[in-house]
């Protein structure tokens, strides 16, 4: 189900880091969230209110300025 907050995710389970693709644009890595959560997040059908219950204020992040950067 498409989200009104967030037009994409990805997960790197190799560095632990959730990338967020928000509708506005923004870009956002969360650090050291464990694969378990993201696979919860994908079955969910609100990403949004996922994303703000489980994700949001509880993760170090960082904004990207590109979205296909990878470092």
């Amino acid at each position: 189900m498409p989200s009104s907050v967030i037009r994409t995710y990805h997960y790197d389970a190799l560095h632990a880091v959730l990338r967020i693709v928000f509708v506005s644009g923004a870009v956002y890595d969360y650090e050291a969230v464990p694969e378990s959560l993201y696979e919860e997040m994908k079955k969910t059908k609100s990403k949004g209110i996922f994303f703000n219950q489980y994700i949001k204020d509880r993760f170090k992040f960082s904004r990207r300025h590109d979205p296909h950067d990878h470092a």
